[in-house]
């Protein structure tokens, strides 16, 4: 059985491969918000983020022809936002090394379900996580990605991005507990 998309914002769209402006507006209205969170969350700097959900939508209003249905809008906008994110961090100069022939202890088992963390408290130390970390710990779990999507979209080793994983993990643990949460 084949899985059937259904965008709730069809008309929006179709208004939208017409070039109308007012059309386009309401897209930026419903979606920017949910970018914008996407993007700070791989990028960590409001104007990068802010900077990368204008030409997001830039691209996705210039390229909308091929926007084929097979998913909704959003999930397709999600995507551009994720790639020009991860853009910004190549210009940065981010370096997603290669962890293949680097030993690595085995993670602490910790038991999460015990933890009772405020958000902004769990925000803050996320922020402060190394690009490399705080990328792969976004796309995970925020954005739902699993490991081969993960290293396909950074172009690295799947082992790379669930060694980044779990680094992040504990580096966050590691940032929590000196805050004493």
């Amino acid at each position: 059985m084949e899985t059937v998309y259904i965008d709730k914002h069809v008309t929006l769209v179709q208004e939208c491969r017409q070039g109308n402006r007012k059309a386009q507006f309401e897209i930026y209205k419903l979606y920017a918000k949910a970018m914008y969170n996407v993007a700070l969350r791989i990028v960590n700097f409001d104007d990068e983020a802010e900077d990368v959900l204008q030409e997001a939508f830039l691209d996705a209003f210039t390229r909308i022809e091929s926007f084929r249905g097979e998913t909704t809008f959003g999930l397709w906008l999600k995507q551009i936002v994720i790639n020009k994110s991860i853009n910004y961090l190549r210009k940065r100069k981010v370096e997603f090394v290669s962890l293949e022939e680097v030993e690595v202890a085995e993670p602490q088992t910790l038991d999460e379900e015990d933890l009772e963390l405020r958000v902004e408290e769990v925000r803050m130390a996320i922020a402060k996580l190394p690009d490399r970390y705080r990328v792969v710990l976004s796309l995970y779990l925020f954005e739902g990605y699993d490991h081969e999507e993960i290293a396909h979209i950074l172009k690295i080793a799947e082992s790379t991005s669930r060694t980044q994983y779990m680094r992040a993990k504990m580096k966050l643990n590691d940032l929590l507990v000196k805050r004493g949460v």
